[in-house]
């Protein structure tokens, strides 16, 4: 087959063209894969054919090494390593001679797919000779190829982990790169190519940052790149100096002068991709000095393996000044751009980093700044002043805060009515705001709002919510950080008077002409959802008016015929902020016996409504929907099951929704949800339910993050269908046994741990539900033989030492449930159980009150099956 038109086919602009070639290329990948990748690297390394049929082979090829899904990543990488050797290696040869081409677009998507190659079979021990074939290039005369290797170099090293590459190997990929980014290689796009490798080479340099001689090489290199004349170089080494603040903070103290004098003049006369980075690499000292202060106390401990150099706080007075100038660098337009981000807007992230860097010690440095601007005739000192003030509000503390709070609260409400510049009003509202969400509630002593100025308050938000779209939605945010700052409070708060004022307001809010144009509406709803969730009992009349103005807008939006896709997406969106403010409700008026009650005349109402929602879609379930169907189980209880003969298939339909994992996960929940509501009930559905759990359990297609929940989810089942599960047991036993054994020996980074560790408590669930579902029935004996097993789990949890408190918690749970329900059967195996004792004791000593009590209940458990 012709594949030079085929690829060019492929990008015609005529559909049926493109539509017969893209069939055709995968009708060939499909019969001839080895054929098929061989005739593309040799398109792409053919220098005689059109850029862009070598470009679109290029791309193909590392579409076929490479996926974003996890499975179908692990499913290319194998069929990688099971092809031909020999068609292997002339793929290699095509792909390492394409580097040295002179057409741009041929030899950097080559780089590419070298690095998807080597980053398949470095790992495995193959292509040993690759990194010396690529070193020998970086000395070759043409620019373009010495470019090209560099590149490949640096995305090589985004490919593959450290570990694969040995020291000897790195310090020469780190000398060729160091030495294509010095001021004496002329050539601009080799020292690019160069400088951006560094940036990803930076992890394998471990041994070389230990070694005096060498870091300060590095570090002088990427210092002197940071003065190029050529502006993406320059941009280029700050990426690399922000990278190595947090990789390497340790070992920064002999340059941090030096590099505080060229941020601080990039900062202030570079042009803007350059500045923002100078910026970030004093947010990024920020993160790592707030990691360290905060895991260790402030006080620095021996315990430590990286001490705090307070960087910041030396640098304060220098610093700040440099931060504030960046504030009155704000762009016209900034407001209304969602994604904006500028200089200003840098700094002031900078600073608020900063303020929880230092706390205390930043309030003297910024107030002359606010007070000298916040009068000026010029918006622009009347922002950056507003916006300063609002940055350093989260980190020093209430007593510094409160008396500066209290002087600028009603000028603040005066600006954001009368200030004439819309920028001004929009920083204000925000910054009142952050006043709301750190210096209110339990924890601070000192109250800000009174009975005398909450009405004040309360007003000037309301008027600011008729402003412009982004005036209007920072104001809804102050407002949701007002109502937070009560929650949970038994005393009437003060907003209470106003209660039907704010939720009146908000709801003009989400009908608004121009409320499509920006993130208002989901904001307002937001604000009432909170609003509602941190109401007192006084109001609780009010909310249960608001349940039928909220079925009213839900049912509105079913009445729509033929829509256009883009109009079905704005519809399904508004039921969804609909479906959450009823979730709300529905929990509020659930949780106490009164409103409950009163409530309940709606519920067959709503639930029809849930179910018109579903029916809305033809293929995928709405998940707000299905978390609002949650909430009214658990607040229906066993009344729920007049529900579920039309609301099956939906549930069915959720399970199965692979693609959008999230829904599955929500759906799986719900699951949990119903069968705690309507216990025995369940059991009609549970075989349908129960088959579903078990196919996504062995799927490789669903997302991992599913199947935690999928477990606990078994545990809900059992303990609300007791023995009715033997049914499913060896099924779910077999199942929960063989994740058991995968989560016992995990070595990896802290997000695998995490996931392990998630995975461990979804599978304690159940056994703790199944043990407790078969309690006082005479099959408690059909749970025998599974006991061993899971005693070894627990060991081996224990051994492992890298649990978290959850787990903890849950793990010491079922060693009490299999002694309560197994009683004496239970005692001799508990006894010869190799940790379990120790496990015990050690959550008894627990500072975690939870573990604690779990512990004493366990302790109770065993102590009973033993005596009896």
């Amino acid at each position: 087959m012709e594949v030079t038109q085929v690829l060019f086919n492929a990008q015609s602009i005529d559909g049926t063209v493109r539509k017969n070639a893209e069939e055709s290329l995968k009708q060939f990948q499909e019969q001839n894969l080895p054929g098929f990748l061989l005739s593309l690297s040799g398109e792409l390394a053919n220098e005689e054919k059109p850029i862009e049929t070598r470009k679109l082979a290029g791309l193909i090829l590392k579409n076929a090494l490479d996926a974003k899904e996890q499975h179908r990543k692990f499913e290319l990488v194998q069929r990688w390593l099971s092809l031909d050797a020999t068609a292997k290696s002339q793929i290699k040869a095509c792909l390492l001679q394409t580097l040295s081409s002179p057409v741009f677009d041929a030899h950097s998507t080559t780089s590419q797919v070298i690095a998807k190659v080597a980053g398949i079979e470095l790992p495995q021990k193959q292509w040993p000779e690759l990194i010396g074939s690529l070193l020998s290039n970086v000395h070759q005369i043409p620019a373009y190829a010495k470019q090209a290797t560099l590149e490949t170099l640096g995305y090589l090293c985004e490919e593959v982990s450290p570990d694969v590459i040995d020291q000897d190997q790195v310090n020469k990929i780190l000398t060729a790169v160091v030495q294509g980014m010095s001021a004496s290689e002329g050539n601009i796009d080799v020292r690019l190519a160069a400088t951006r490798a560094l940036y990803n080479a930076l992890g394998f340099a471990q041994a070389n940052f230990s070694n005096d001689m060498e870091r300060d090489y590095i570090m002088r290199v990427v210092c002197e790149a940071t003065l190029s004349p050529e502006v993406r170089i320059r941009q280029a080494a700050f990426e690399c100096l922000v990278s190595i603040s947090s990789t390497y903070y340790e070992k920064l103290t002999p340059y941090i002068q030096d590099i505080f004098n060229i941020t601080s003049k990039a900062v202030r006369e570079d042009e803007e991709p350059v500045a923002l980075q100078a910026i970030e690499f004093w947010s990024s000292i920020c993160d790592e000095e707030i990691d360290i202060l905060e895991e260790y106390g402030g006080e620095f401990t021996g315990d430590s393996d990286v001490p705090c150099f307070y960087f910041i706080k030396k640098a304060l007075p220098a610093l700040v000044p440099m931060l504030l100038e960046t504030l009155l660098k704000q762009e016209e337009d900034q407001d209304q751009d969602e994604g904006a981000w500028n200089i200003a807007m840098a700094g002031g992230t900078c600073l608020g980093l900063v303020a929880q860097t230092v706390g205390d010690d930043i309030v003297p440095l910024v107030v002359p700044f606010v007070e000298e601007n916040i009068t000026k005739p010029d918006w622009r000192q009347r922002e950056a002043a507003t916006y300063a003030f609002g940055s350093i509000l989260d980190g020093p503390s209430p007593e510094k805060l409160i008396p500066l709070v209290n002087v600028a609260l009603t000028f603040m409400l005066s600006a954001l009515t009368k200030d004439p510049n819309s920028h001004v009003k929009d920083t204000t509202a925000w910054a009142l705001g952050r006043v709301f969400e750190f210096l209110l509630g339990p924890a601070v002593d000192l109250p800000i709002i009174t009975q005398a100025n909450c009405q004040q308050i309360v007003t000037v938000l309301l008027q600011s919510m008729k402003d412009t779209p982004n005036v209007a939605e920072k104001a809804c945010g102050a407002l949701y950080f007002l109502a937070q700052g009560y929650e949970g409070e038994d005393e009437p708060s003060p907003l209470t008077p106003f209660f039907q004022e704010i939720v009146q307001s908000l709801l003009t809010v989400t009908h608004r002409e121009d409320v499509g144009d920006s993130r208002l509406r989901t904001a307002a709803y937001e604000t009432l959802n909170e609003v509602v969730r941190c109401s007192t009992v006084e109001t609780a009349p009010l909310v249960l008016q608001l349940v039928a103005v909220i079925m009213m807008e839900l049912h509105n939006t079913l009445e729509s015929q033929k829509l256009s896709s883009e109009e079905r997406e704005k519809q399904s969106e508004l039921q969804g902020l609909l479906c959450g403010c009823l979730q709300v409700i529905i929990q509020k008026l659930g949780s106490s016996e009164t409103t409950k009650y009163a409530f309940m005349q709606y519920a067959d109402q709503i639930m029809g409504l849930f179910l018109r929602v579903f029916a809305c879609r033809s293929a995928t379930v709405h998940e707000e929907a299905m978390l609002a169907i949650g909430a009214l189980a658990y607040a229906t209880g066993a009344d729920f099951a007049k529900y579920m003969l039309e609301f099956y298939r939906y549930l069915e339909m959720g399970l199965q929704n692979f693609e959008e994992y999230q829904v599955c996960a929500v759906t799986v929940g719900v699951v949990g949800d119903i069968s705690r509501a309507l216990e025995e009930k369940i059991v009609p559905y549970c075989d349908g339910i129960m088959t579903q759990l078990l196919k996504n359990l062995s799927s490789n297609q669903l997302h991992r993050s599913v199947k935690p929940p999928i477990f606990s989810c078994f545990g809900d089942i059992a303990l609300a269908v007791g023995e009715y599960f033997e049914k499913y047991l060896m099924w779910a036993m077999s199942a929960l046994q063989s994740a058991a054994d995968l989560s016992t020996h995990i070595a990896g980074d802290d997000e695998l741990v995490e996931y392990t560790n998630s995975l461990r408590n979804g599978i304690l669930e159940a056994y703790s539900g199944i043990f407790q579902g078969f309690k006082n029935s005479p099959k408690t004996q059909l749970l025998i033989p599974y006991a061993p097993h899971i005693l070894q789990f627990l060991d081996g949890i224990y051994m492992e030492k890298d649990m978290d408190d959850m787990v903890m918690k849950t793990a010491i749970g079922v060693l009490g449930d299999l002694a309560d329900t197994l009683g004496n059967h239970a005692s001799s195996m508990i006894q010869q159980s190799v940790s379990s004792k120790d496990f015990l004791n050690e959550c008894l000593s627990s500072e975690d009150l939870l573990v604690k009590e779990s512990a004493q209940w366990a302790k109770l458990a065993i102590s009973r099956a033993i005596s009896v």
